[in-house]
């Protein structure tokens, strides 16, 4: 039998254990994914958004997310964005070979471990206490890849991560609400090129 690990148990745990509020550096993907995700610890942690998409196309695409990623922002009392230069090259270069594989499969998970090392570096090099991602949100996504990832990059750089599954306690559908309320622009597409939906099924 597979069993899963409550990565939401964990986290709480990891909550309990704190001595007063630490600095959390956030990966977060898009601005709809963090609502509910800094509501649910705006009270514990000192967030600040760690805004690093490579993977997302076109530009345009990557720059309109980042301006509703600011209304977040600014609607929980203008917590600090960082935005390291667009480049999609380091996506590609990394996913590099799998650029056919299924939709969640090895691209997803490399794309993941791209997005969450550079925000692990960051963040041990800016004294932050801990790094995390809203990615946990979806309901597309792997939970346990996403938290075995990185607890992977945890143990070689170093820093704590915060384990998720934001999906937990309607997660998910707090986020939608979150993004009504602050009409926030919500994409139909994960971000890279190869997840466009189009009609003939192409990229």
């Amino acid at each position: 039998m597979n069993c899963k690990t409550n990565y939401d148990i964990l986290m709480q745990q990891q909550i309990k254990d704190l001595q007063g509020k630490k600095k959390l550096l956030l990966h977060c993907c898009c601005g709809p994914c963090s609502t509910a995700v800094i509501e649910r610890l705006k009270d514990f942690f000192d967030i600040s958004i760690f805004y690093y998409n490579p993977n997302i196309y076109p530009e345009d695409e990557f720059n309109k997310r980042l301006f509703n990623q600011k209304k977040v922002a600014e609607f929980f009392d203008g917590i600090d964005v960082i935005v390291p230069t667009y480049d999609e090259h380091q996506y590609l270069d990394k996913i590099k070979g799998m650029e056919k594989e299924v939709e969640g499969g090895s691209r997803c998970d490399e794309c993941f471990k791209l997005r969450l090392t550079q925000t692990a570096i960051y963040a041990k090099e800016n004294g932050f206490d801990f790094f995390g991602t809203t990615l946990t949100v979806s309901s597309h996504k792997n939970e346990q890849h996403i938290n075995q990832i990185g607890e992977e990059i945890m143990k070689e750089y170093g820093i704590p991560f915060l384990f998720s599954d934001f999906k937990k306690h309607d997660g998910y559908k707090r986020s939608i609400d979150l993004s009504k309320q602050c009409n926030l622009y919500r994409q139909n597409y994960c971000g890279c090129r190869f997840s466009i939906r189009v009609e003939n099924n192409e990229v």
